[in-house]
């Protein structure tokens, strides 16, 4: 089994690895070989959105995926809250000669087109009225954070759809995304819907979650 980064912060601003967070993490474990085979001889990018707490790009960092010649580590979160934390993750869990660039963005608006090799994302998937508008930057307002890394608005994929759109100008040409759904996002027909749209995809590991069930999928072009 590979490493789990070691993680401390405020978790009344930060999203704390959890689950779905723990899956992401089993899910990139099991899929090592397929990168490392898909990445051979490349320097590769490779972007979470979203980080929270650090965890999972951490974790490919501490774990060189997708492989050991050399990557580039993007990390990008509307939170100023997840970008400091991600940062103390990889000096708590000695990366720091990885590159890694944490930056303030809205999703993808700052990514060069298909520049991405190997994307990553724990969505705010919890279904709600709407999403959450971005708070201020008033101390009081810290906590606020949270709703925006958990309130996915209608049926939890108004973020997702959003990134899933846009796949085609995010990936590289090799590109590979990962996605974290729970049932309520109806995963299966979100798949089906991309498969139509030419893109393989692939249930890579699923997990009953207290009440939750969920779910990683895979995304590559045909």
């Amino acid at each position: 089994m590979l490493p789990t980064p070691y993680i401390k912060c405020d978790y009344e601003t930060v999203y704390e690895p959890c689950e779905d967070s723990f899956l992401l993490l089993d899910g990139l474990e099991q899929e090592q070989s397929f990168l490392q085979t898909r990445f051979r001889n490349q320097l590769a990018i490779v972007c979470e959105l979203g980080p929270g707490s650090g965890i999972v790009t951490t974790f490919l960092m501490q774990n060189d995926i997708p492989h050991g010649n050399g990557s580039i580590y993007l990390a990008l979160d509307i939170s100023p809250w997840a970008l400091e934390a991600t940062q103390d993750a990889q000096r708590r869990n000695d990366c720091q000669n990885r590159y890694l660039s944490v930056i303030q963005s809205d999703l993808t608006k700052c990514l060069r087109q298909n520049s991405t090799d190997l994307l990553v994302f724990n969505p705010p998937y919890v279904p709600a009225e709407q999403v959450p508008d971005r708070p201020s930057s008033n101390e009081n307002d810290k906590s606020q954070w949270l709703d925006l890394a958990l309130l996915g608005g209608e049926d939890g994929m108004v973020i997702t759809r959003q990134v899933l759109d846009q796949l085609d100008t995010i990936l590289s040409q090799q590109g590979v995304a990962y996605i974290l759904f729970c049932a309520r996002n109806k995963p299966e027909q979100v798949a089906e819907s991309m498969r139509q749209q030419g893109w393989k995809v692939d249930l890579i590991i699923n997990r009953k979650a207290g009440w939750e069930v969920l779910s990683i999928y895979r995304f590559i072009r045909q």
